[in-house]
Formats: C-alpha cells, sequence, structure tokens
C-alpha cells in the first residue's frame, strides 16, 4: 500500500518512504547496537576481560610506498568505521535539508530550536561542574542524541504515540548531529598540519571536478576518498569530518527527469516486448540494459549512496564501534569513584536532566514566540517524552568521550556517565510515554493526526 502511495505522491515518494525505511532500519540497529553493548560489558567484566582489552588495542598498520599509518584497532574503527557513519550522517542531514522537514522553515523551527535546547543546556550543566577541573574539555559528551536507539525506543510503543512524533524526534536528532558534528570540527582539533589539510583541499577539488565532468561510477570516487580521509587524519582535523564533507557535497537530484524515464519506457515498451518474444539473447540484453541505464539516472546520487551505505554502517559500523568502545571494567571501587565523579555527573545530569529540559522549553519557547507550531497529533507531553528519550547519547557521546580525554581513568568515568544516562534516559523516556499514552489504542493517534 506504502509503494502505492509513493507512487501517486511526490511527499510520501521523497520524504515519508524514506523516513520510514530509515526508521525500521534505525529500530534494527539500535536493538543490535544494544545487544553489542552489552556483550561489550560483559566481556569487559568477565574472566576473559585481558583478551577483550588486548584485542581493543591490537595495533595494525598499513605502507603505501614511503607512507604508513599504524593505528590500534579501537582508533582504525573510531576513526576509519565511524568516519562511513558521519558520511552517512551528512547524506540523512542533506537529504533532510533538500526534502524533509528541514527544508520548510516553518516545519523545521520546532526540532531546530530543540535540538538547540538539548545542546546547549546539557554542556551548560556538565560545564557549570566541571569548570576548572581536568573534565572540562568533556562539555560536547552529552549534547550528543543517539538515532538509532532513540527511533528503537518509540518504536516499541507503536502506534500509542502520534506518528508525527516520530518525524519530530528523527528531525531533531539529525539537527542535533549537526551541531555535534560542528563541535567535532572546531573544538576537538589536537594539532593542525598546514600541507597534509593542503593535500585533502586538492583532493577535494579533484573529487568535485570528476562530478563536474560527469563521472558517475562510484567505484571512481574510492580511491579519491580514501586518501581524501588520509590527508584529513593528518592535518589534525578529525578524519570523521572527511565523510561529512563528501557526504555534504553528494549531488540531491538526479541527472535525469522521471519524466524523460518514463517517456523513453513508453517509446521503447514495442522494441522491448519485441526483443523479449525473439531469440536475440544479445539484443534482449542492449535493451534491458537501456531500460536499466534509464531508471539509474532517475536515482539521484544521494539516495543511491545512502541506500547502498546505510546497512553497512546500521549492521557492522555501528555494532563494531559499541563492542570496542562500551567495555568499561567495573569494580566496586572505581563505581565508588565514579558517581562521585564530577565528569560522570555533568554527564548524567547533562543527558537525562539537561537533555528534557532544553529540548522541551526551547520547543515552547519557539511555540510562544510565533515561530513553531506543534505538529498534528502531537501534545507537550509527547515532546517532554522525546526530550527524555534525547537524553540516549550513546554512540556519539561514547565517541567525542575519546577525543575530549587521553587519560584512561576519565575516559572510563565518562563512559559510565553516558551508558548509565543512556539506560535511565531509554526507561524514562518510554515509561512516561507509555503512561502518557495510556488509554490510546496502537494507531489512533495516526488516525487523529489524519
Amino acid at each position: 500500500m506504502r509503494e502505492v502511495q509513493a507512487e501517486g505522491s511526490h511527499l510520501h515518494r521523497q520524504v515519508l518512504l524514506p523516513a520510514e525505511r530509515f526508521i525500521y532500519s534505525e529500530t534494527i540497529s539500535g536493538a543490535l547496537l544494544m545487544l553489542c553493548a552489552i556483550a561489550a560489558l560483559a566481556w569487559a567484566n568477565s574472566p576473559w576481560s585481558s583478551s577483550y582489552f588486548a584485542l581493543r588495542d591490537t595495533p595494525v598498520s598499513f605502507q603505501v610506498g614511503g607512507s604508513s599509518l599504524a593505528l590500534d584497532l579501537q582508533h582504525w574503527i573510531n576513526d576509519g568505521l565511524m568516519a562511513i557513519f558521519f558520511f552517512v550522517v551528512a547524506l540523512e542531514i542533506k537529504r533532510e535539508l533538500v526534502f524533509g522537514d528541514l527544508s520548510d522553515r516553518r516545519k523545521a523551527a520546532l526540532p531546530v530550536a530543540a535540538a538547540l535546547g538539548g545542546m546547549i543546556l546539557p554542556a551548560g550543566i556538565y560545564l557549570a561542574l566541571n569548570f576548572g577541573g581536568k573534565g572540562v574539555m568533556g562539555w560536547g559528551i552529552p549534547m550528543a542524541t543517539d538515532i538509532a536507539f532513540a527511533v528503537a525506543i518509540l518504536a516499541l510503543l507503536g502506534g500509542r504515540v502520534p506518528s508525527q512524533l516520530r518525524i519530530f524526534l528523527l528531525t531533531f536528532a539529525i539537527a542535533d548531529d549537526v551541531g555535534s558534528i560542528l563541535v567535532i570540527a572546531i573544538y576537538y582539533t589536537a594539532h593542525f598540519s598546514l600541507p597534509a589539510m593542503g593535500l585533502a583541499i586538492a583532493v577535494l577539488g579533484l573529487i568535485l571536478a570528476m562530478r563536474w565532468l560527469g563521472f558517475r561510477s562510484t567505484l571512481a570516487y574510492v580511491l579519491p576518498a580514501v586518501v581524501f580521509w588520509g590527508a584529513m587524519h593528518q592535518s589534525g582535523v578529525h578524519a570523521t569530518i572527511a565523510g561529512v564533507i563528501l557526504g555534504a557535497i553528494t549531488p540531491a537530484k538526479s541527472s535525469g527527469l522521471k519524466s524523460s524515464f518514463v517517456q523513453a519506457v513508453r517509446e521503447a515498451l514495442p522494441d522491448v516486448r519485441d526483443s523479449l518474444d525473439g531469440e536475440n539473447s544479445e539484443r534482449n540484453e542492449v535493451m534491458l540494459g537501456r531500460i536499466e541505464e534509464l531508471a539509474r539516472q532517475t536515482e539521484s546520487p544521494l539516495e543511491r549512496l545512502e541506500r547502498m551505505v546505510h546497512p553497512w554502517t546500521s549492521y557492522l559500523v555501528l555494532p563494531l564501534f559499541a563492542l570496542v568502545n562500551a567495555g568499561v571494567a567495573l569494580s566496586t571501587d572505581f563505581m565508588r569513584q565514579a558517581f562521585t565523579s564530577a565528569v560522570t555527573l555533568g554527564v548524567m545530569l547533562g543527558l537525562v536532566f539537561g537533555k528534557v529540559v532544553g529540548v522541551t522549553g526551547f520547543a515552547w519557547l519557539a511555540v510562544r514566540l510565533g515561530w513553531a507550531s506543534l505538529p498534528g497529533g502531537v501534545a507537550w507531553r509527547h515532546i517532554a517524552g522525546a526530550g527524555l528519550i534525547g537524553g540516549v547519547g550513546f554512540t556519539v557521546s561514547l565517541f567525542v568521550t575519546g577525543l575530549a580525554f587521553s587519560e584512561t581513568v576519565l575516559i572510563e568515568e565518562a563512559k559510565v556517565g553516558v551508558l548509565a544516562a543512556s539506560l535511565i534516559a531509554a526507561l524514562s523516556g518510554y515509561i512516561f510515554l507509555l503512561l502518557v499514552s495510556r488509554g490510546s489504542k496502537p494507531g489512533e493517534n495516526q488516525e487523529r493526526a489524519a
């Protein structure tokens, strides 16, 4: 039924159907992330814990000519594979800016205001507790919202919550990602190498020139993209920003018009019918190849790459990231130390308390000032519930932890804060929305919204 709607409606084809597919994928990814995080914690606190930390610290090096790059396994995943994750994030942001709610200033105002509140207040709470201390660099940790976990929690509620709440949460989490990316790019840069950045700019220019010259094969861009990532890594700007930039310059519009495709297929239909009825296999292949090429040209590079790469990030990159980053040795002494640490408390209060107050407060202010309005079927209790769920920081929060600190103790304290806060936020958000939606039958909110 959805495919039929998508055929007849530009809105469904460009916005709702991709969003539904994305939400479904993120729901499965969230469950897989949770399993990997639990596995990492169990492994790190088992009799075989030494093998976990040894695997995470295994050195891996690559050498090409006179140049070499050596990192441990954890950093290859965090700096290398996570660049692919941020590439997909950039594609999602661009899709939202071109086709989604962020393309409409009125619709974008509410989730953007919520995202701003959900970044500013948690960072402020963390700084208030850590100002002047060793943990001050971690203020970016509680700013993030994990899309996969957040969407998975809403999926558990089914039709009890309005469908527009899912779109709001998805859009506010994507806007939140923009802020996190900017913080990573601007604030968490350890050093800066002008020659390496010059090489990165030159390679980026080559990629743009290839696009201008009409290179359409994805494979043609793989080697320049890898070189671009390597140059960014050596420049001092975090290598994952290479993925963000490559995603941002990916064209969002197709090279061929859908109307032209329909007309071409209509004209070729008699030849296709004749070729299939005949025995000339070579002609059949030519005709089918022509139809395939025409169809491919109606799909934008952004749509194609997001469709191709997103499953790899959901089912491989993020689970591996959770597996190598969520493992913390939880001894009694360490737990006592962590829960009296300003770093752990700052992360927890920022994510659990700062997120819900910031999201709800800034959203309310945007509506009060007349800049935005609540989506159909969505009440303030739903916004508050989304704010609670927004406190699930996990992926990006753990990622920023590794950038903010070099001391093992601070890293482990921050990780405990992220894991504890994410669990509290997930449970409280789910229970809160379940209670405020009590009496609503699955699907009822969607009917009201319609």
